[in-house]
Order: structure tokens, then sequence, then C-alpha cells
């Protein structure tokens, strides 16, 4: 009897992660989002989440929670219930603010990365009056007369990044932030000689003739940008950096569903419809297991850690 009661012990304990993960999700999904409506992060949530629903024939309800630069939606999900009925819609800034600020409310050990959804190329331009056509004239402009650069906020990664880069070309251009759509705006309006921000913002502007783009931070040219070079062939060899969004689920999550949440969602970031609203805004998406993303998010982390350190970023 002893033995019986100690096989239908192992049976149901190999049986609860599968009936878990049959039975999920049972009730509506909750995606908070760690930024204002209308940007990418925003945009690339709700079109997941449609398609989740459609899939799992269950409300998926985006809720933006926007606020210390994407720390205030990231304490939300770490404190929720780990039940993968909450997950978080974020960006790199996640990777940015474990190390940028001192108490940002959450650790990263307190998070668990369940599907990369995503980059997007930044790019640096200026307004059109400035009297530079590439990074190296640039920054000798700049070591000859003031100027100041626009950004889509202080700790931000296309911010830490012009400051590395002003670092290795030993040059002084004054740091001016703002959100990312208003960064394009001061730019275009002459407030700012120039900016730096993920592509989708000032790419309608770009080709409308009214910012000069000096250039994009892929390792290759962009196929629609092709005369627009890189940084890294601008003087600045091995230079790389993307704006990325990930989604992430509370640490304690069961595995179980964290799977299945890694293969849904990647199953609905291949659907046409979605795949199209990420091209629009220039994000480009490849199917990703949970070692692949997970391996990536702690290699930014100690990307950004590194950049803050050599820079001596603070939060503002």
């Amino acid at each position: 009897m002893r033995v019986l009661s100690l096989v239908a012990g192992c049976f149901f304990a190999l049986a609860a992660p599968h009936a878990l993960t049959q039975s999920y999700p049972a009730k509506p999904v909750r995606v908070v989002v760690a930024f204002p409506a209308g940007g990418a992060v925003d945009v690339g949530a709700r079109a997941v989440g449609q398609k989740l629903s459609e899939i799992w024939k269950q409300p998926v309800l985006v809720e933006n929670r926007g606020g210390a630069g994407g720390n205030i939606g990231a304490q939300v999900v770490a404190k929720a219930a780990p039940d993968g009925y909450t997950l978080l819609a974020t960006s790199s800034a996640i990777a940015i603010n474990v190390t940028l600020y001192k108490d940002p409310g959450f650790a990263a050990k307190d998070l668990v990365a369940v599907a990369h959804a995503g980059a997007t190329p930044n790019m640096i331009f200026a307004h059109p009056s400035v009297p530079a056509n590439n990074l190296q004239e640039l920054f000798a402009l700049a070591r000859t007369r003031p100027l100041s650069y626009a950004s889509a906020g202080t700790g931000t990664g296309t911010q830490l990044m012009m400051e590395m880069l002003k670092k290795q070309a030993k040059v002084d251009i004054v740091h001016v932030p703002f959100s990312p759509a208003a960064a394009v705006t001061a730019v275009v309006g002459d407030q700012a000689a120039m900016g730096i921000t993920s592509i989708p913002m000032p790419l309608a502007q770009v080709k409308g003739g009214k910012l000069r783009p000096i250039a994009v931070t892929t390792p290759k040219r962009l196929p629609g940008l092709p005369n627009v070079p890189t940084v890294a062939e601008s003087g600045f060899p091995g230079f790389e950096d993307m704006t990325w969004f990930a989604f992430f689920l509370p640490a304690a999550t069961p595995s179980p569903i964290v799977g299945r949440l890694n293969a849904e969602l990647n199953r609905a970031m291949e659907q046409p419809d979605v795949k199209e609203k990420f091209a629009s805004m220039n994000v480009e998406f490849s199917r990703n297991s949970l070692a692949e993303v997970g391996d990536y998010v702690r290699r930014e982390i100690a990307k950004y850690a590194r950049v803050i350190q050599e820079t001596g970023a603070k939060a503002e």
C-alpha cells in the first residue's frame, strides 16, 4: 500500500504541471506596459495582446503604468501574483535601470524574461542647418562651437550611448532630455542641433527633409537608408546599440507557465498582421527561446553597467 501511495504521489506531481499549462489561461490576462500610451512598447504590446486574445479566447487587458523611466511598471509586475496572469511589456530601459538607479524598486532577480519582442535601430540626426554630414564632421564642429543634443531622456540607452561616443571622441555636447517624440520635434525646430532616438521617431522627418541623418547604430547599413553610414564605420569600430523590447513575468511564476507563454508570445509575434505592425515601427522580430532571451537580457545588463560606470551617468 505504501508503494502504491508513493507511485500515486509521483504521478500527480508529474501531472500537475501539465494540468496547469492545459488550463492556462482560465481568466483575463493583464499586460502592464511600462510606458505611456502611443509609444513603440505600447503599440507592440497591444498588437500582441489582441492576437493572444484571439488565440486564447480570453481577454488580454493592456494597462499603461508609465513613470520613472519604466520602473513603475516593473515594480507593479515584480510584486504581482506569480501565476502568469500579469506580464510586463518594457524596453531595454529595464537593463539600464537596475544599475542606473540606486533603488529602482525592483531587482533583476525579481523578474524573468519570457520573450524577446524584437529590436529597432537608433539614429543620430541633425537639423539641416548644421554644417555636418557625418559623425566625424559633427564632432569636429562641436570642437569649434557649442552644440546640444536631444535624447529620449536622461538614463535612456540612446543618451548613454551618446555619452560614450562623446567620451571616446573627447568632445563636449550639452545633453537636453526630452521624451522620444519631443526630442525629434526639438531638433526639427532647431532647439537642439542634433538628436539621438530609436529610428521610428525621426524616420518620417528624415524622409521629408526636415532632419539630416548622421549615423545609425546597427552593425551594417539599413536597406531602407543605404546612404546613411553606421556609427561603427564612422570611426567607432565595433559600436552597436539597439532599442529592444521584451515581455517579463514575476520570477516565481511556475516554469510550465513561463514555457507556455514563451511559446504563445512567439506564436503571436509570428502572425503576419503582428509582424506587419512591428515592421511599420522598424522593429525586427525573430523567434527566441527562454534560454536565448534570458542570456540576452543578462548581457545587456552587463553592457549598460559598464557604460554607466565609464560615463559616470546618474539618474536624475
